[in-house]
Protein backbone atom coordinates (compact mmCIF):
# COMPACT_ATOMS: atom_id res chain seq x y z
CA UNK A 1 0.00 0.00 0.00
CA UNK A 2 1.33 3.52 -1.28
CA UNK A 3 0.18 6.63 0.50
CA UNK A 4 1.20 10.11 0.14
CA UNK A 5 0.54 12.71 3.09
CA UNK A 6 0.63 16.23 1.89
CA UNK A 7 0.28 19.66 3.76
CA UNK A 8 2.49 22.60 5.00
CA UNK A 9 4.41 22.74 7.73
CA UNK A 10 2.81 22.69 11.14
CA UNK A 11 -0.33 21.16 10.08
CA UNK A 12 1.08 17.46 11.68
CA UNK A 13 1.19 15.73 8.67
CA UNK A 14 4.27 13.87 10.73
CA UNK A 15 2.22 12.49 13.45
CA UNK A 16 -0.65 11.18 10.61
CA UNK A 17 2.23 9.17 9.23
CA UNK A 18 3.78 7.60 12.67
CA UNK A 19 -0.30 7.02 13.56
CA UNK A 20 -0.37 5.19 9.75
CA UNK A 21 2.93 3.21 9.84
CA UNK A 22 2.09 1.95 13.76
CA UNK A 23 -1.68 0.88 12.28
CA UNK A 24 0.53 -0.94 9.80
CA UNK A 25 3.00 -2.16 11.98
CA UNK A 26 0.23 -3.50 14.35
CA UNK A 27 -1.42 -5.49 11.18
CA UNK A 28 1.81 -6.66 11.05
CA UNK A 29 3.24 -5.52 7.93
CA UNK A 30 6.60 -4.19 6.70
CA UNK A 31 6.69 -0.24 6.76
CA UNK A 32 8.96 2.44 5.30
CA UNK A 33 8.42 5.58 5.89
CA UNK A 34 10.15 8.92 4.24
CA UNK A 35 9.71 12.32 4.93
CA UNK A 36 10.45 15.49 2.86
CA UNK A 37 10.11 18.80 4.90
CA UNK A 38 11.13 21.29 2.45
CA UNK A 39 10.57 24.65 4.03
CA UNK A 40 8.11 23.35 6.66
CA UNK A 41 9.33 25.61 9.44
CA UNK A 42 7.98 28.16 6.88
CA UNK A 43 4.71 27.02 6.01
CA UNK A 44 6.19 25.49 2.79
CA UNK A 45 5.09 21.94 1.71
CA UNK A 46 5.68 18.74 3.60
CA UNK A 47 5.33 15.46 1.82
CA UNK A 48 5.41 12.05 3.89
CA UNK A 49 5.61 8.69 2.03
CA UNK A 50 4.23 5.34 3.47
CA UNK A 51 4.47 2.16 1.86
CA UNK A 52 3.65 -0.66 3.80
CA UNK A 53 2.91 -4.72 2.85
CA UNK A 54 4.46 -7.80 2.95
CA UNK A 55 8.15 -6.69 1.53
CA UNK A 56 8.92 -2.67 1.13
CA UNK A 57 12.39 -1.95 -0.56
CA UNK A 58 12.09 1.87 -0.52
CA UNK A 59 9.61 4.48 0.98
CA UNK A 60 9.98 6.48 -2.17
CA UNK A 61 6.31 6.85 -4.15
CA UNK A 62 7.03 7.47 -7.68
CA UNK A 63 4.35 9.28 -9.87
CA UNK A 64 1.41 7.41 -10.67
CA UNK A 65 2.04 4.92 -7.73
CA UNK A 66 0.14 6.38 -4.60
CA UNK A 67 -3.06 4.02 -3.69
CA UNK A 68 -4.04 6.76 -1.22
CA UNK A 69 -3.41 10.72 -1.16
CA UNK A 70 -3.79 12.52 2.18
CA UNK A 71 -4.51 16.18 1.05
CA UNK A 72 -4.40 18.70 4.14
CA UNK A 73 -4.83 21.66 1.74
CA UNK A 74 -6.87 21.78 -1.72
CA UNK A 75 -4.00 23.06 -3.56
CA UNK A 76 -1.34 20.75 -2.29
CA UNK A 77 -4.06 18.07 -3.07
CA UNK A 78 -3.71 19.21 -6.58
CA UNK A 79 0.18 19.01 -6.10
CA UNK A 80 0.24 15.44 -5.29
CA UNK A 81 -2.62 14.73 -8.10
CA UNK A 82 0.38 13.52 -10.76
CA UNK A 83 1.24 10.51 -7.85
CA UNK A 84 -2.33 8.91 -7.44
CA UNK A 85 -2.77 5.58 -9.17
CA UNK A 86 -5.86 5.77 -11.43
CA UNK A 87 -7.61 4.05 -9.25
CA UNK A 88 -6.30 5.63 -6.58
CA UNK A 89 -8.34 8.06 -3.90
CA UNK A 90 -8.09 11.34 -2.59
CA UNK A 91 -8.63 12.38 0.39
CA UNK A 92 -9.10 16.15 0.95
CA UNK A 93 -9.25 18.69 3.69
CA UNK A 94 -11.60 21.72 2.05
CA UNK A 95 -9.02 23.91 4.46
CA UNK A 96 -7.04 26.14 1.59
CA UNK A 97 -3.74 27.56 3.02
CA UNK A 98 -2.46 30.51 1.02
CA UNK A 99 1.11 30.15 0.46
CA UNK A 100 3.41 32.93 0.77
CA UNK A 101 3.39 34.57 -3.20
CA UNK A 102 -0.30 34.19 -2.38
CA UNK A 103 -0.37 36.65 0.44
CA UNK A 104 1.95 38.51 -1.20
CA UNK A 105 -0.39 38.98 -4.07
CA UNK A 106 2.48 37.70 -6.58
CA UNK A 107 0.01 34.64 -7.58
CA UNK A 108 -3.73 33.59 -7.02
CA UNK A 109 -4.96 30.89 -5.18
CA UNK A 110 -6.39 28.89 -7.72
CA UNK A 111 -9.92 28.23 -7.95
CA UNK A 112 -12.40 25.18 -7.92
CA UNK A 113 -9.87 22.79 -6.99
CA UNK A 114 -12.34 20.40 -6.32
CA UNK A 115 -14.28 20.95 -9.58
CA UNK A 116 -11.40 20.46 -11.61
CA UNK A 117 -10.49 17.03 -9.92
CA UNK A 118 -14.28 15.86 -10.84
CA UNK A 119 -13.90 17.16 -14.47
CA UNK A 120 -10.53 15.00 -14.30
CA UNK A 121 -12.42 11.65 -13.15
CA UNK A 122 -10.18 11.85 -10.17
CA UNK A 123 -12.08 9.83 -7.02
CA UNK A 124 -12.12 12.06 -3.69
CA UNK A 125 -13.69 12.74 -0.77
CA UNK A 126 -13.50 16.04 0.48
CA UNK A 127 -14.23 16.85 3.98
CA UNK A 128 -13.67 20.10 6.10
CA UNK A 129 -11.38 18.54 8.75
CA UNK A 130 -11.57 21.35 10.55
CA UNK A 131 -14.25 21.34 11.14
CA UNK A 132 -14.54 17.47 12.56
CA UNK A 133 -11.36 19.08 14.52
CA UNK A 134 -13.16 22.20 16.34
CA UNK A 135 -16.00 19.17 17.52
CA UNK A 136 -13.40 17.20 18.79
CA UNK A 137 -11.89 19.97 20.73
CA UNK A 138 -8.93 21.50 18.93
CA UNK A 139 -8.15 23.07 15.78
CA UNK A 140 -4.96 21.03 16.10
CA UNK A 141 -6.47 17.81 15.68
CA UNK A 142 -7.47 17.87 11.75
CA UNK A 143 -4.51 15.38 11.35
CA UNK A 144 -5.96 12.94 12.94
CA UNK A 145 -9.89 13.50 11.72
CA UNK A 146 -8.39 13.03 8.20
CA UNK A 147 -5.71 10.05 9.27
CA UNK A 148 -10.36 9.32 10.56
CA UNK A 149 -11.52 9.49 7.33
CA UNK A 150 -8.64 7.59 5.54
CA UNK A 151 -8.87 4.68 7.56
CA UNK A 152 -12.32 4.54 7.04
CA UNK A 153 -11.34 3.68 3.50
CA UNK A 154 -8.57 1.05 4.22
CA UNK A 155 -8.38 -2.36 4.44
CA UNK A 156 -7.22 -2.24 7.90
CA UNK A 157 -9.73 -3.12 10.81
CA UNK A 158 -10.85 0.10 13.04
CA UNK A 159 -9.23 -1.29 16.42
CA UNK A 160 -6.20 -1.60 14.75
CA UNK A 161 -5.94 2.24 14.13
CA UNK A 162 -7.28 3.16 17.44
CA UNK A 163 -4.41 1.06 18.90
CA UNK A 164 -1.95 2.82 16.61
CA UNK A 165 -3.46 5.90 17.81
CA UNK A 166 -2.81 5.18 20.91
CA UNK A 167 0.43 4.08 20.49
CA UNK A 168 1.54 7.46 18.38
CA UNK A 169 -0.26 10.44 20.58
CA UNK A 170 1.10 11.47 24.14
CA UNK A 171 -1.35 10.34 26.61
CA UNK A 172 -2.22 13.99 27.72
CA UNK A 173 -3.58 14.80 24.19
CA UNK A 174 -5.02 11.22 23.91
CA UNK A 175 -9.12 11.18 24.53
CA UNK A 176 -9.00 14.42 22.14
CA UNK A 177 -7.69 13.02 19.57
CA UNK A 178 -9.35 9.89 19.95
CA UNK A 179 -12.28 12.54 19.36
CA UNK A 180 -11.46 13.79 16.16
CA UNK A 181 -10.63 9.79 15.23
CA UNK A 182 -13.80 9.09 15.26
CA UNK A 183 -15.62 11.57 13.85
CA UNK A 184 -13.10 11.56 11.16
CA UNK A 185 -14.32 7.57 10.99
CA UNK A 186 -18.09 8.31 10.94
CA UNK A 187 -17.56 11.37 8.31
CA UNK A 188 -20.25 10.10 5.32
Amino acid sequence: MNIMIVGVGGQGTLLASRIVGAAAMRAGKQVKLSEVHGMSQRGGSVVTYVKYGESVASPVIEKGEADMIIAFEELEAYRALPFLKKDGILIINTQQTKPMPVITGAMEYPKNILETLAQKGVSYISCDALELARKAGNIKAVNVALIGVMAKNSALPREIWEEALTDAVPAKFLELNQKAFALGYDYK
